[in-house]
């Protein structure tokens, strides 16, 4: 059978005629006046060249339409090919979107090239301390999944810092062109302006080497806390809490004295975040860092949620326990009576 690609609308092709011949007409008249007057035609030469490469793109474009007015397969082939804009825009995260749409990132677009494959840093934020990174990676050849999660290193003004967690997440846009997204949660105290550095590694050795200047994004009004209190051994201060156009952030520590050393309850403290209306505000990452104070183990955590309302007057903080398995420092489950830590709530008055 004799398939035949049914047209939506007639190919124009009396306009490309059209527009073919006049451009040759004009061709011609441009000869003969370089012809009477020689001087004239070496001061054009330059635009001449310029006009006959943009000639040249435009016809191309126009093949390129009227191909795949005719060919399926072609035209199938054309809607494959990756146009990357944002990758923050694009990543389904909701705070990374919003920052891109209203401007809040700081744009990069450095391009490395090792090996066939060419890494460019797109765009990063950095919000509290909360810093988020988003690559671009096209390759010569099939790309594997995850190519550059086999190791990556990052540094605040030439020094590691300590990470409370980290989030990689890569997309693939075609066979040989990946984009990811990479979130950082650093715990302790954060320069307003620093130097990142960034560092790649493919899984055949190959490593790109970033450095860019980083400013945390204006607008970003922290509420100093300090609030304490004690339950069931648990000595937890609710330190501060921060706000910003992408969210909310608070920052708190707990030390565990009724356990001995390596049985850690503390590290699964989290926190429940309602306005004064009851509507939870949703959490959507967080980051820890453990620690150890004569031998009972402390944590110091910073969980994020989502942006508030400006109609929002004040915010209740309630932390919990989340109860669970427990082990001791071989890693071996310990049996213990399950008993409910009720911490009070902490209101907090937003400032206006």
């Amino acid at each position: 059978m004799n398939n035949r690609h049914k047209q939506l609308e007639p190919f124009p092709k009396e306009q490309v005629r059209s527009a073919i011949q006049t451009g040759m007409e004009q061709a011609e008249k441009q000869r003969r006046k370089e012809s009477v007057n020689p001087q004239q035609h070496r001061r054009n030469k330059i635009k001449r060249r310029i006009f006959y490469a943009f000639g040249s793109v435009a016809v191309i474009f126009v093949i390129l339409i009227g191909s795949s007015y005719y060919s399926p397969a072609l035209a199938s082939s054309l809607s494959q090919i990756p146009i990357i804009g944002s990758v923050f825009e694009s990543s389904n995260l909701a705070n990374l979107e919003k920052a891109h749409k209203q401007g809040l990132t700081s744009q990069i677009g450095e391009t490395q090239t090792v090996n066939g494959i060419s890494v460019t840093l797109d765009e990063v934020l950095y919000d509290q301390n909360n810093i988020s990174i988003s690559y671009i990676i096209d390759s010569e050849k099939p790309l594997e999944e995850n190519y550059t999660s086999a190791g990556m290193e990052f540094t605040i003004n030439g020094e590691s810092p300590n990470m409370g967690s980290l989030m990689y997440m890569e997309s693939s846009q075609s066979a040989t062109t990946r984009t990811a997204v990479q979130e950082i949660s650093v715990t302790k105290e954060m320069p307003d302006k620093f130097e990142l550095g960034v560092i790649l590694k493919g899984e055949n050795e190959e490593v790109w080497n970033f450095s860019t200047s980083v400013e945390k994004m204006e607008n970003i009004q922290t509420i100093p806390v300090q609030h304490s209190q004690s339950a069931d051994g648990i000595n937890l201060t609710i330190t501060d809490l921060s706000l910003s156009e992408l969210g909310v952030s608070i920052s708190y520590e707990s030390l565990d004295e009724k356990t001995n050393f390596g049985i850690t309850r503390v590290d699964r403290i989290g926190i429940n975040l309602f306005d004064q209306d009851g509507n939870e505000i949703t959490s959507f990452s967080g980051s820890g860092e453990s620690w150890f104070f004569d031998n009972n183990p402390g944590f110091k955590n910073i969980e994020l949620f989502d942006p508030i309302d400006s109609n929002v007057t004040e915010l209740t903080i309630i932390p919990y326990l989340n109860r669970g398995a427990e082990f001791d420092k071989n890693g071996e489950e310990i049996k213990i009576e399950k008993e409910d830590v009720d911490f009070e709530p902490i209101i907090i008055e937003i400032p206006k």
